[in-house]
């Protein structure tokens, strides 16, 4: 059974999906529970107890929540049942991941630095010197260099701060997708969309979403390492992010 672009938690009326989740988690010796069509307490046992056994597509756990999103479906039920999304229709957009995907490998000079050839390019082109933190820098530098090929103003706000972004985007009426949205229909997202994650008082971590697998992103970074942190050394491709953890959301520009 397809992803039906919304998550199925207890309650759900959809008795057909339920008797298919029913069905599924006894399968996996997750019952057993009656394939009945209803959501209650021993179905939402089941899915619990099938997030702590199982993980999703790249060996993470699976958030125990007894919600069913698009990871715990595309592990309940394969993969394939998740659409991949990998095209968007906007050209500037498409234009801006190939030229984050140009920059994959850059580092700074020195690492920990915030600086280097590339680094500070990014850093200029929003107007600030060198030192700075850079992420959302560098997603405003691949989207100007876009429109510049493309003959296009660039719609981005330009600014280094990533909540400041988040918040005039929201102002201008530019299209922000929650991440309750986003998480319910994955299918929302498309490459060349910036997701933002807050961490508290104001900082924030950016980046370009290169492609969607069901419930999980594969993005480029930059300002990070190969394990995902912000303020890190360089511009790395990662694909560890789920839908749930970008805690703000995500903005498209076309």
């Amino acid at each position: 059974m397809n992803y039906p672009k919304r998550v199925i938690k207890k309650g759900e009326k959809d008795e057909k999906i339920v008797r298919a989740i029913q069905k599924e988690l006894n399968a996996r010796g997750c019952g057993p529970v009656t394939v009945d069509g209803d959501f209650g307490p021993k179905t939402l046992a089941a899915v619990k107890l099938f997030q702590t056994r199982f993980t999703d597509q790249n060996g993470n756990p699976l958030v125990v929540d007894g919600e069913i999103g698009a990871v715990t479906w595309a592990a309940l039920f394969g993969q394939e049942k998740i659409p991949v999304v990998d095209a968007t229709k906007s050209s500037l957009a498409a234009a801006a991941v190939a030229v984050a995907e140009s920059q994959l490998g850059v580092l700074e000079s020195p690492l920990g630095s915030n600086k280097g050839p590339e680094v500070n390019a990014y850093l200029e082109s929003v107007g600030l010197g060198p030192g700075h933190f850079w992420c959302m820098a560098f997603v405003y530098w691949c989207y100007q260099q876009a429109a510049q090929k493309l003959k296009k103003n660039n719609p981005l706000v330009r600014t280094a701060g990533v909540m400041a972004h988040w918040n005039a985007a929201r102002k201008a009426g530019t299209r922000c997708i929650t991440t309750k949205e986003a998480a319910d229909n994955p299918g929302l997202i498309k490459p060349g969309m910036i997701f933002i994650i807050s961490h508290g008082g104001g900082l924030g971590h950016t980046g370009l979403v290169e492609s969607v697998h069901g419930g999980m992103l594969v993005t480029i970074e930059g300002n990070t390492n190969k394990e995902g942190s912000r303020n890190g050394i360089g511009v790395f491709r990662r694909t560890g992010r789920s839908i749930k953890s970008i805690n703000k959301g995500f903005i498209e520009y076309r």
